[in-house]
């Protein structure tokens, strides 16, 4: 196939052709008499009975929102999630800051202190939704994975910050001693099997 003619940047006049395109009326008579002889041709009522067709046909495939809702892949990028462990019940967050340090958007916020066992504690820790646009990278960066992107995708909010708070991500304990929390249930986390394709490191330790 040669592409000698799609390189030809010459526009001719071989292969256009002008279109007829009718003065738009401007007394009421013409409006008049050009809606008459558009809805005499029939497209109207073609449509109309399409609208009728599909109407009768009691196939509906409207989803009832919110009642109903579609189902979502599990990596999908929604609200984030934060994970507790399951032999103690604590929270997986070990405030190291990473997820604040790569978020593009700046809309992460962490505090965190030194408790009487000398062991960091996160003590504030906040999203702002209003900000984040959702790319993930704060679920991959984290190594404890600890934060996750969950399902819940229905954060409309009627003021302009909104926030997150930690405890509001948190799965709460008695979600996790019911067995509701799955070991990871978002973006950003572990893909079942991916072990298999870890390949080993060829240093000796």
């Amino acid at each position: 196939m040669s592409f000698e003619k799609f390189k030809d940047r010459n526009v001719g006049e071989d292969g256009y052709y002008m279109v007829d395109i009718e003065d738009y009326p401007e007394t009421g008579w013409g409006k008049f008499k050009q809606v008459a002889s558009r809805s005499l041709k029939g497209e109207l009522f073609v449509g109309l009975w399409v609208v009728l067709r599909e109407m009768f046909k009691f196939d509906i495939h409207t989803v009832q929102y919110p009642k109903e809702k579609l189902p979502i892949g599990p990596r999908y990028r929604a609200v984030h999630k934060m994970l507790r462990l399951f032999e103690s019940g604590t929270e997986r967050c070990i405030g190291c800051g990473l997820c604040e340090k790569i978020c593009i958007s700046d809309c992460i916020r962490m505090d965190t202190k030194y408790d009487e066992n000398s062991r960091k504690e996160v003590t504030e820790y906040s999203i702002n939704l209003g900000r984040c646009i959702f790319c993930g990278y704060c679920a991959e960066v984290c190594p404890e994975l600890a934060i996750v992107h969950g399902g819940r995708y229905e954060n409309a909010s009627e003021q302009r910050a909104h926030f997150v708070e930690f405890e509001d991500m948190l799965t709460p304990i008695d979600a996790l001693k019911a067995g509701q929390q799955e070991e990871y249930p978002g973006f950003g986390a572990i893909i079942p099997g991916s072990d298999k394709s870890v390949k080993k490191t060829p240093l000796a330790y």
